[in-house]
């Protein structure tokens, strides 16, 4: 094993050791979700599915919410950016794109509704991750764009996908359906009618 340290997102390097922790934690906690949903997750029960002393889980996770923002955030770190095909409209790109983040939960509704509430606490340490994920995000639309991505459609962009991303978290529509929702909003953005 290497001695490397590991960095994840807001969070101090971390030995291959410490990450291994981290990792198994968040795994723990995606099956945690499924069992109780977010109302009966805590940090405790998911160290004792990790099999981690809950001292040690809470060394990483300052709480649930922290524990699943850290989740969503793995997901979406995970997956690669958007390749740009010219032969494809940016429309139809971005769209792509946004569906590849919608499938981080979409065939997961325990977790989809867990990753609402924990993006939406007030924790400092999720805090930080939110601000991860803003970033992700902003860089897979633009990614989806291209190179000559105007930042003023990449922030309409980002600000009409977290709304969709909210509202699905409340439920108007499934997860699975966010890539479509979006469509009309995001040719009208890139593609305005004169």
């Amino acid at each position: 094993m290497s001695s490397a340290p590991v960095t994840t997102a807001g969070r101090r390097h971390l030995s291959a050791r410490q990450a291994d922790t981290v990792a198994r934690l968040a795994a723990a906690a995606v099956i945690e979700v499924r069992a109780s949903g977010y109302d009966g997750l805590t940090v405790r029960n998911v160290a004792r599915r990790a099999g981690v002393a809950p001292a040690t889980a809470y060394t990483y996770f300052a709480s649930k919410d922290h524990l699943v923002a850290e989740v969503f955030w793995r997901r979406l770190d995970s997956r690669p950016l958007p390749a740009v095909d010219r032969r494809r409209r940016p429309a139809a790109r971005v769209t792509s794109a946004i569906a590849d983040v919608a499938e981080l939960i979409a065939d997961e509704p325990e977790l989809a509704a867990a990753c609402t509430s924990a993006l939406l606490a007030g924790d400092p340490d999720v805090a930080r991750l939110r601000a991860q994920i803003g970033i992700e995000m902003a860089d897979r639309l633009r990614a989806a764009l291209g190179p000559d991505a105007d930042d003023a459609v990449v922030d309409a962009l980002s600000l009409a996908l977290s709304g969709a991303m909210l509202q699905a978290g409340m439920g108007y529509f499934a997860h699975a359906e966010l890539a479509e929702r979006m469509a009309g909003t995001v040719r009208l953005v890139i593609e305005p009618r004169s």
